[in-house]
């Protein structure tokens, strides 16, 4: 494999806990404005790869290059974050007393040291992106609601909105329709295939409705390492995959 043109390299990533082998020489390669379903059961390591990738976790072993270059493994959350790796977990967390305006303000990269935070006012381009967030999520009839009003599904798409207002270059997003209905699991699929292309998406779910609604390449976890990738019907007809997860 090599670093060359893409946004995110992972190569012979190893991660052990106590004798137990979460990543066991996991390689990955996300390429610039491409969306990656991730698939595996429980402890196929989905987790630790996006531990590691944001730097909550060091590997013992392998590389994580971003932009074909950056070295991840050297960098804490923080220097991870500001490269533009924005990482949604799977139970939304947004400011539930703020309004769905207020919470895409709050996350607009912008500069939040003491003094400049004081000085700090909206300015057209700030409103401007805003409106776009709002449009993209179909937030916009919900701008003036508290966020603890919101739907479930509503929520989710509120922290994409606030991910996005942080203009990140590559999104990790986590069991994203967890919970939802049938309509707003669609209208995700629809918000992350919008977002594709101007930014790279690693989904991690186990909704294989959802997953073919997406329409991407599907990589399959397993005891921590890459079993099988193509399209979803090619890994579904793939024996080992139907062993190990799809035959469960």
């Amino acid at each position: 494999m090599s670093a060359e043109n893409t946004l995110l390299y992972v190569d012979g990533v190893s991660v052990s806990f106590d004798g137990f082998r979460a990543l066991n020489s996991l390689s990955l390669i996300i390429g610039p404005g491409e969306m990656r379903a991730i698939i595996g059961p429980n402890g196929a390591g989905k987790t630790t790869m996006m531990d590691v990738i944001t730097g909550k976790t060091r590997p013992n072993t392998g590389t994580i290059l971003f932009e074909g270059g950056t070295d991840l493994t050297r960098m804490d959350e923080a220097a991870i974050a500001n490269l533009g790796i924005g990482r949604k977990f799977q139970r939304p967390t947004v400011f539930e007393n703020h309004t769905v305006w207020d919470n895409l303000e709050l996350a607009l990269k912008n500069p939040r040291k003491t003094w400049s935070a004081l000085a700090y006012g909206m300015n057209p381009k700030d409103r401007a992106r805003i409106e776009e967030i709002l449009d993209i999520t179909r937030l916009s009839p919900r701008r003036e609601r508290l966020a603890g009003s919101l739907s479930h599904g509503e929520k989710q798409w509120l922290e994409i909105g606030m991910l996005l207002a942080q203009d990140p270059k590559l999104l990790l997003v986590d069991e994203p329709v967890a919970g939802m209905t049938d309509a707003e699991t669609e209208q995700t699929a629809h918000l992350l295939k919008t977002i594709a292309g101007t930014r790279s998406v690693i989904v991690v779910e186990h909704d294989m409705v959802f997953v073919r609604e997406l329409g991407v390449k599907v990589t399959v976890l397993h005891e921590g390492s890459v079993l099988a990738e193509g399209s979803l019907d090619s890994v579904s007809a793939n024996r080992q995959v139907i062993d190990v997860y799809l035959g469960r």
